[in-house]
């Protein structure tokens, strides 16, 4: 058993926090030192660069029997084979990113409305509750 689950490894895709490309996706190409990796995102926007560990976050995907400084053309028939991108948009946390940017972007109305629809959907549930209740007692 190893205590740490994702490992830096050729084949890992990477989240990026900071910098131009931050909050698009890429994999790990190849390793430069214990500090930075060489990344391409070919289907995702992200040029080939080499970029700090301390800028992105490893993911739990991993593209399997991936060669060490594969083209970028290679890569992206790599990418879709494994649907990578499919499998990122998946998760929850690329889910919760993007209901985060999607929330950033309300209107003043906008987030008054969002508020009018969550007090109708809970006087519902509350109703409902209240019936359940009064069966039971």
């Amino acid at each position: 058993q190893r205590s740490f689950k994702r490992l830096v490894e050729v084949g890992r895709v990477v989240l990026i926090t900071h910098g131009a490309d931050a909050g698009k996706i890429a994999t790990i190409v190849d390793i430069v030192d214990h500090n930075r990796a060489i990344v391409d995102g070919p289907t995702t926007g992200v040029s080939r660069q080499v970029i700090a560990y301390k800028n992105t976050v490893l993911t739990d995907i991993v593209v399997k029997r991936l060669p060490r400084t594969v083209g970028t053309k290679a890569l992206a028939k790599f990418l879709e084979k494994e649907q990578v991108v499919e499998a990122w948009q998946k998760t929850a946390w690329a889910k919760k990113l993007e209901a985060r940017k999607r929330r950033s972007n309300l209107s003043d109305f906008d987030r008054f409305k969002l508020m009018r629809l969550k007090k109708q959907q809970r006087n519902v549930v509350d109703r409902q509750v209240a019936l359940l209740r009064k069966e039971r007692a």
